[in-house]
């Protein structure tokens, strides 16, 4: 290291002869490659040679995880190398300038940050902080209603208090790429999110927002009560078209192969297996969703009588009230074999033949943010209304025994329910509900939200109230909010 650093001053790019363009060395063999033309890149592609070190810097680049790493020894010993490096150049390290340094190749000198004196004067003279304890309601706004718009204020009240979501935009990540920022709706999330945690009490009034919705999603235009279902699947894919990830996108590990923060958040992977009955061949896809529909009993969709433990086991430690149906019973008849009948029969790639066969669905991925839409609004030829059904729904769901893998486990006779729920990547905390009072002509939308553990709040447009736990888990229930507990951040 105190050779790279003292004699990067003769080293050049091994393939363009460039001895700027952020110099890296491979700590594997001698080979010095430009970070920014990606050679060195190249160099660990071809050589699997996966640790590079920043000329500049000091730092240590890991091409397997694409991000420099830290390691506090590796540290130490760029710092002490460094040190000998300026006292063999005899730099005052005070007065050498970025260009020196660049053209030297004995590292960048850097100190932490520390507040100047007019800094200390402001903090001195504003000292109260933004922050969130356990007792604020920063982040708790009101929403006016600018006319039948309790279905858009009730889904901008869960975005604005998704975990993630809320982290992303407050740390101002999003950079636009539109060339006019007025018409980005991602734009606008961002700016909603600053009014929210400004700790502004007046109702925040979202004309922009409801504007940029009808620009970019026009069967929602108009003053006519909608659907807030619509409206979420809507804005999602609104604020995924407006903020496409970069490069890396085509390579990210989710079902729409895409890298932006809606789809890192929002997507999952539900895997559909066709099984012949004949030669039990199976033909597996995978789709992505951003939500999942479940039937409700009192549909006209036969729905499956589940029994608590039906299948020997307990499944999210459910209290059942007899007659009472739950989201597990939802997500158990949403994942079961289904027969498709002799109507419906497929040509079989083993049988080369049309066969009847079995459709099952289960979870490929799971999304950072789960959300389920029960399905109270029924539409047919003969039927339109909205279905009562009371759905027992819990804080904590662990979502392991609908995934493919369990599938997969159970077939082969290994499957166990984990002893350890709390520490698997599979469990999920509730933290916003969307509920429909009225009836399917005239109705209301509002929205529980939670602001920190256990402690949660009933959002009526621009009324906020606090809530019990019980006022949550009792109400009627449409869209359910669901959050990875291993990434939330409370």
């Amino acid at each position: 290291l105190s050779v790279l650093l003292f004699q990067a001053k003769s080293c050049i790019c091994h393939m363009c002869g460039a001895h700027l363009n952020r110099l890296h060395s491979c700590l594997y063999c001698v080979f010095f490659g430009c970070f920014t033309k990606k050679h060195i890149h190249e160099h660990a592609k071809t050589k699997r040679h996966n640790l590079a070190i920043d000329l500049l810097y000091g730092g240590i680049y890991c091409f397997m995880c694409q991000d420099y790493i830290y390691d506090k020894d590796m540290e130490q010993i760029a710092k002490e190398e460094q040190r000998k490096a300026w006292k063999l150049q005899a730099f005052t390290p005070t007065v050498v300038s970025h260009y020196q340094c660049t053209m030297t190749g004995i590292g960048e000198k850097y100190s932490t940050w520390e507040p100047t004196k007019r800094e200390l004067e402001l903090l001195r003279h504003n000292p109260k902080r933004r922050k969130i304890t356990t007792n604020c309601t920063i982040g708790l706004r009101g929403l006016i209603n600018l006319g039948n718009t309790c279905f858009m204020n009730c889904i901008v009240q869960a975005l604005t208090h998704t975990p993630l979501l809320r982290d992303f935009f407050l740390s101002d990540r999003h950079k636009c790429e539109m060339q006019s920022p007025s018409s980005c709706l991602v734009c606008e999330m961002s700016t909603l999110f600053q009014e929210f945690y400004s700790g502004h009490r007046s109702p925040h009034i979202p004309y922009r927002l409801l504007h940029l919705v009808w620009t970019h999603a026009r069967h929602l235009a108009g003053y006519e009560q909608q659907d807030a279902h619509e409206f979420l699947i809507a804005a999602l894919d609104v604020l995924h078209r407006h903020c496409k990830g970069d490069d890396n996108g085509k390579k990210a590990n989710n079902p729409n192969h895409c890298n932006c923060i809606i789809d890192q958040i929002f997507t999952g992977g539900l895997q559909s297996d066709v099984t012949c009955q004949v030669c039990h061949g199976v033909s597996t896809t995978i789709d992505p969703f951003w939500d999942i529909s479940l039937d409700l009993p009192g549909s006209s969709t036969p729905f499956w009588p589940l029994s608590p433990g039906s299948d020997g086991s307990v499944v999210n430690g459910e209290s059942h009230v007899s007659g009472t149906t739950t989201l597990t019973d939802c997500l158990r008849r949403f994942t079961r074999p289904e027969h498709l009948g002799s109507s419906a029969k497929i040509k079989c790639s083993g049988c080369h033949s049309y066969q009847e066969s079995t459709k099952q669905l289960t979870m490929k991925k799971l999304p950072i943010v789960a959300c389920f839409h029960l399905k109270r609004f029924e539409h047919s030829a003969k039927l339109r209304r909205k279905i009562t059904t009371y759905v027992s729904f819990p804080l904590e769901l662990d979502m392991t025994p609908f995934m493919a893998s369990s599938k997969e486990s159970r077939m082969n006779g290994q499957y166990q329910q984990p002893t350890d729920s709390l520490n698997n990547d599979n469990k999920y905390s509730l933290f916003a509900v969307v509920n429909h009072q009225g009836t399917l002509e005239s109705g209301h939308y509002t929205s529980f939200i939670r602001q920190h553990k256990d402690q949660w709040f009933k959002c009526d447009d621009a009324i906020i109230t606090k809530a019990s736990i019980k006022d949550v888990l009792d109400s009627e229930g449409y869209l359910l909010f669901y959050h990875k507990q291993f990434l939330e951040y409370e």
